[in-house]
C-alpha cells in the first residue's frame, strides 16, 4: 500500500473512477526466465502465477484477448519497487510472432528504471548479463540502455529532481536485498512507439485524462539522448498517466520494419492496464469513445489466485491494447500464499499528486 496523501475529490474528467496505473504487461518467450530476471536482478516480488489461461474449444481467447482462439497463456505478476506491478505473460499460438518489434517500429517499448547510482547499477545489471548498449559513455551519462536476456529493452538513469509535475519514483521504505543491490528507486515510466504521435497524446489526454510533462520536438542526439543506440530520433512527449506513473510515446521512424502492433500473444505483446473503481462505468465511457472497441463486457474472475478482479481488455485507435480492472486487495486467494503483495493505489485519485 502506498503511503497516500489526503485524497482529493473525485475528478470527473478523462476515464471515470480511475485511480492509477496498475499493471504493465508483457509477452515473453519464456516465464520462468522473466520472472527469475523481474526478481533475482530487479528485486521484484512475486505475487502469482496463474494458468493456463485457455479456451481448447472455444472463441474466448480471441473475443476477451484477442488473439488466436487456440492460444493458450501462463501469467505472472511481479511487484517492482513501492508503485509498479509486472504481468508477464508466456503465450503459445499458432500464428504467434516470433520476434519482438524494435525500438523504431510500431509497437516497440522500453520500461525506464531510476536507480540511486547509475554507475553501481550497471555493473550489477551487467553481472547478470544485460548487455548494455552502445559505448560506455563518460561516467554520469543519465540515460543507459540495456537489453534484458530476452531482448527487451531497459532505461536506466540516476535519480530526478521532483517537479511537480512528472511522477518521480521515491525509495522503497522496505527494499529488497536485490533492490538495494541495483540501487532501485522505481519505475520511471514506460514507452511505446506509435504510429500517429499526435492521436497518442491526443487520446491519453482526451480520452484517458492524462497531462503532458515534457514534449521533444527536438530529441536529443547526443549520449544524454532518450533513445536507445542505433535508433531514430524521433518525436516524443512525456504524459503523467496518474498519481504513481508515467508513460513516453515516440513516434516510429522513417526506418520502422513494422507498421501495426504485435497482438497479445506475439513476443513482445504488451498491454496498459488501468485501476478503476467501477469498471462498468468505466467501460460504458469507453464505448462510446471514438476508436475504442471493447472486447465484450466486463467479467469478474471466480477462481484462481485473484478470483474478484473485475477486468475487460478494449483496443484504442492509437495501437496500444489497454485493460480496466478493480480488485479487492487484501482478500486475494494469492495473499493467503505470500507476504508479497500487489501494488494499489489505497487511497490515491487519478489527479494525486503524491
Amino acid at each position: 500500500m502506498l503511503n497516500a496523501v489526503p485524497a482529493s475529490p473525485p475528478v470527473h474528467t478523462g476515464l471515470p473512477t480511475a485511480r492509477a496505473v496498475d499493471h504493465y504487461a508483457f509477452t515473453v518467450p519464456r516465464l520462468d526466465e522473466a520472472v527469475a530476471y523481474a526478481v533475482d536482478v530487479l528485486g521484484g516480488r512475486l505475487c502469482y502465477r496463474e494458468g493456463p489461461v485457455e479456451d481448447p474449444s472455444g472463441d474466448w481467447m480471441t473475443r476477451k484477448l484477442g488473439v488466436h482462439p487456440r492460444a493458450r497463456a501462463q501469467v505472472a505478476l511481479v511487484r517492482l519497487g513501492p508503485c509498479t506491478n509486472l504481468e508477464l505473460f508466456e503465450y503459445t499460438a499458432p500464428d504467434q510472432l516470433l520476434a519482438p518489434p524494435g525500438p523504431n517500429d510500431v509497437g516497440g517499448h522500453h520500461l525506464a528504471l531510476t536507480v540511486a547510482d547509475p554507475d553501481a547499477a550497471e555493473d550489477h545489471l551487467r553481472r547478470a548479463g544485460t548487455v548494455r548498449l552502445g559505448p560506455a559513455g563518460p561516467p554520469g551519462t543519465a540515460h543507459r540502455w540495456f537489453l534484458t536476456p530476452w531482448g527487451m529493452l531497459l532505461s536506466v538513469r540516476g535519480p530526478l529532481r521532483p517537479d511537480g509535475r512528472r511522477f518521480v519514483p521515491a525509495p522503497d521504505p522496505h527494499p529488497t536485498a536485490v533492490q538495494s543491490a541495483l540501487g532501485l528507486l522505481g519505475v520511471e515510466h514506460v514507452g511505446y512507439t506509435v504510429a500517429d504521435l499526435d492521436a497518442g497524446v491526443a487520446f491519453f489526454t482526451d480520452v484517458l485524462g492524462a497531462e503532458v510533462v515534457e514534449s521533444g520536438a527536438a530529441p536529443d542526439t547526443g549520449p544524454d539522448g532518450h533513445r536507445p543506440p542505433g535508433a531514430e530520433q524521433s518525436r516524443r512527449v512525456l504524459l503523467r498517466t496518474g498519481p504513481t506513473a508515467n508513460c513516453e510515446l515516440v513516434q516510429s521512424g522513417t526506418g520502422a520494419l513494422r507498421s501495426r502492433p504485435p497482438r497479445n500473444s506475439d513476443i513482445g505483446g504488451h498491454h496498459l492496464a488501468f485501476y478503476v473503481d467501477d469498471v462498468d462505468a468505466a467501460a460504458a465511457y469507453l464505448r462510446e469513445q471514438r476508436g475504442v472497441v471493447l472486447m465484450g463486457e466486463p467479467e469478474t474472475i471466480t477462481q484462481g489466485p485473484i478470483a474478484g478482479d473485475r477486468w475487460l481488455y478494449f483496443s484504442t485507435p492509437i495501437g496500444i491494447q489497454m485493460e480496466i480492472l478493480s480488485m479487492p486487495d487484501g482478500s486475494l486467494p494469492y495473499e493467503r500464499q505470500t507476504t508479497a503483495r500487489r501494488a494499489t493505489p489505497g487511497s490515491l485519485r487519478w489527479h494525486d499528486r503524491p
